[in-house]
């Protein structure tokens, strides 16, 4: 479903719910589970139907994902690095944080 128009710039590896994954340099972290075929970020708390990202613009809060820990992060607005650590998250935002 979704498919980069080039592949420009060095790969890098990250890692999501433990599975090693490739992405570039330039990419966002929502971006990178899209081009790696992960097709939702997280699930919605009352029936648990899974949600992808939408607007990719920080809009719509459907791309949320826990990043080395740190959770409810917006995917399509943090640029993956070398061994980046994403977890997608299932129900409820976390609070605070």
């Amino acid at each position: 479903m979704f498919k980069r128009l080039a592949e420009k710039g060095p790969a890098i590896a990250i890692t999501v719910d433990g599975r090693k994954v490739t992405a570039r340099v330039g990419d966002t972290v929502a971006a990178a589970l899209l081009a790696a075929g992960i097709d939702h970020c997280r699930t919605t708390p009352v029936t648990g139907a899974p949600r992808a990202p939408y607007c990719l613009m920080g809009v719509c809060f459907d791309c949320l994902v826990t990043v080395d820990g740190v959770g409810s992060r917006q995917g399509c607005l943090i640029p993956v690095r070398e061994g980046m650590k994403v977890e997608t998250q299932l129900g409820r935002r976390e609070a605070g944080r």
